[in-house]
């Protein structure tokens, strides 16, 4: 089919002729070679579109699939940061509790050290003033009957060791020393009598009988009006339960913090009547008042055998001599029985049932008059009986 150009001014024959000497063939027109290379066209432009839209595709994928596995690696790494970050954390918590306290500096520990130490001085001094104003009926109570209102289950503690360690010092410094030292030591600082006893309160708690109580039963059936002395006599325990029953006791020691008790040396010469008798003759003595002669755990200074001395010079004719004493004191009780008897009694009985006293019964008889060289002779042999020694503690 021809094809016509209506241009105006143009005109083209219908069958132009081909230019002379050209060597190229002329192709022949068809309407299906046209067809077929608009339709391969076509086929074409979809292929291509399908590989650009397919490429496309893989591309997004890719950049998802990137995105994807960037934010998973980007959880995986806060998780690990957060697992590291726990972990040093936990670390230096251990660290911290692991390490040991900072040490008190030496400024500060002498501070605290003072202010304990003050402490306990203040609370010992409340309690020997509560123990002093006291009144005089409330020396018999037990030491945990004591006032101690105010304080602490720890400072009771710390008080009650005190006294104890004060109490055994004590005591063996009067089994060590003359009577005459002890009776101007506590003279001196009458506190030292006050501490003794407290002491001794508590100590006799952990007995398992108590000789004054003894003596209270026994002497209970003696007969009114029997005149009792009580040597070393403490807060006259005896002298507390006797009197009411109607025997008369008269207690000495070297202090009197009650009505009961006469203060008095008793390793010297008692305040009461009596004689040792003619030189030269064997004799009672005369002018004596006293039925019964008591010593519970109080022959104690180094010269006690003159206690003994003076208890014969002041004991009626047959009147009687308890002793008791504590066992582990004695090297040998022969001995010490020849020595009370060579001073003027002869024994009647000996109890040693018990585990921690010995308990003597004498009774006063007639004796020779006896030089200074004589008794100093007796009073050379006290180490009879050794002191009483405790051991150091270390709580």
């Amino acid at each position: 089919m021809p094809f016509k150009f209506d241009v105006p001014g143009w005109s083209m024959s219908a069958d132009p002729v081909p230019e002379a000497g050209s060597r190229k063939r002329k192709r022949p027109t068809s309407d299906t070679g046209s067809e077929t290379r608009v339709h391969s066209s076509e086929i074409n432009l979809e292929k291509l579109v399908k590989k650009l839209t397919k490429k496309r595709d893989e591309d997004e994928s890719r950049v998802d699939a990137a995105k994807s596995n960037t934010g998973s690696q980007s959880s995986q790494s806060q998780r690990k940061k957060k697992k590291r970050n726990q972990a040093a954390s936990a670390e230096v918590d251990k660290k911290s509790i692991s390490l040991p306290m900072p040490l008190m500096t030496s400024e500060r520990a002498a501070k605290k050290a003072k202010q304990s130490h003050d402490a306990r001085k203040q609370a010992s001094k409340e309690s020997l003033s509560k123990q002093q104003s006291a009144s005089n009926d409330n020396l018999t109570v037990k030491s945990n009957d004591e006032p101690s209102s105010g304080l602490t289950s720890m400072q009771k503690g710390m008080k009650q060791k005190l006294e104890g360690a004060r109490f055994r010092l004590l005591n063996q410094t009067l089994y060590e020393t003359n009577s005459e030292d002890a009776h101007r030591m506590m003279q001196e600082d009458p506190t030292v009598y006050s501490e003794y006893h407290n002491g001794f309160r508590q100590q006799v708690l952990s007995w398992p009988t108590n000789p004054v109580d003894h003596y209270v039963e026994m002497l209970s059936s003696y007969p009114a009006k029997t005149v009792v002395v009580d040597l070393g006599c403490g807060d006259a325990a005896i002298a507390r339960a006797l009197i009411p029953k109607g025997l008369s006791v008269l207690s000495f020691d070297l202090v009197s913090n009650n009505p009961y008790v006469v203060e008095a040396d008793i390793c010297g010469t008692l305040p009461l009547p009596g004689s040792e008798g003619s030189e030269g003759s064997i004799s009672d003595g005369e002018a004596h008042i006293v039925d019964v002669v008591v010593f519970s755990l109080s022959l104690m200074s180094t010269n006690w055998p003159q206690s003994i001395r003076d208890a014969w010079r002041v004991l009626k004719p047959n009147g009687e001599l308890k002793i008791a004493e504590v066992t582990s004191r004695f090297l040998d009780i022969e001995t010490f029985v020849s020595l009370v008897s060579s001073i003027g009694f002869k024994l009647k009985s000996k109890d040693e049932r018990n585990t921690h006293f010995t308990l003597f019964e004498f009774k006063k008889v007639s004796r020779k008059f006896k030089s200074q060289k004589e008794w100093d002779d007796i009073s050379s042999q006290a180490d009879t009986l050794k002191p009483c020694e405790y051991k150091r503690r270390c709580k």
